[in-house]
């Protein structure tokens, strides 16, 4: 029988959004339970809105990680890929959770064709002020000043940025904050690969691509809302981007 392999991006998990937190786990207990096993999960990136340290423990992210952790031991490997929210997530959740951390960029092979996975940001090169700050947030130099304050700070830290973040984009033009289309080609051809999958924009679509004369396309992963969620599915044909309704509907991951 066909494996399955399932990608996600772009939840934003945190207290003030109760829909899409039982989203996921309404989406993870359907794979604890569903039959053959799903292979694999690649979770692409800002998963969590917001992560300050893995010595951060309350219920909300206990209860992430624990359910993460059936569906890991019930045999789906389960990968986690950095976003530009959840950078600091490490080894310690990692363990925790059952999941592997993914570097981003990285190749796969997903029905026997090499696949790109990226979270999606670094290719957004037109907003200028984002890519200074994403240079300094993944200096790991930084991450350890960080790491080290005390947890308030941190957590206060986190707030600040998050709000400055959102008084930011909104005044940003829509097309900066999108991937430069040179960069997508760039990355495609340095990897040698016809399928590029990411997060990051919460503009999903599949977009057709030619690279040196040949098709290739652009998945786009969607962003997770109180009544609407994105995956994208694998059975063994290529990989399908879904829409589904928030809650669940019984046959979602099922295919």
């Amino acid at each position: 029988m066909t494996a399955t392999t399932l990608f996600i991006s772009d939840l934003h998990l945190h207290h003030e959004a109760p829909e899409i937190a039982q989203g996921f786990i309404d989406y993870l207990a359907r794979l604890e339970t569903c039959t053959p096993v799903a292979e694999r999960l690649y979770l692409l990136g800002d998963i969590f809105e917001v992560w300050v340290g893995d010595d951060y423990r309350d219920e909300f992210t206990r209860t992430m990680s624990t359910a993460l952790k059936r569906v890991a031991a019930r045999g789906t490997t389960i990968f986690f890929m950095h976003g530009n929210r959840d950078f600091l997530v490490g080894e310690t959740f990692a363990a925790e959770a059952g999941v592997t951390l993914l570097p981003d960029p990285s190749v796969i092979t997903l029905d026997g064709e090499r696949v790109l996975l990226m979270h999606g940001d670094s290719m957004c090169t037109r907003d200028e002020a984002y890519m200074k700050f994403r240079a300094m947030t993944r200096d790991p130099q930084w991450q350890a000043q960080i790491l080290a304050m005390p947890l308030e700070q941190r957590l206060a830290l986190a707030q600040s940025l998050r709000m400055q973040s959102g008084e930011t984009n909104s005044a940003k033009d829509e097309a900066i904050m999108d991937v430069t289309p040179e960069e997508v080609i760039k990355h495609m051809r340095e990897h040698d690969v016809r399928t590029l999958i990411h997060g990051h924009t919460h503009r999903p679509a599949v977009h057709p691509l030619e690279i040196e004369g040949e098709p290739a396309r652009r998945i786009v992963l969607g962003d997770w809302r109180p009544t609407q969620a994105f995956d994208i599915i694998s059975h063994g044909q290529g990989p399908e981007l879904r829409e589904f309704a928030l809650p669940l509907a019984d046959a979602i991951t099922h295919g």
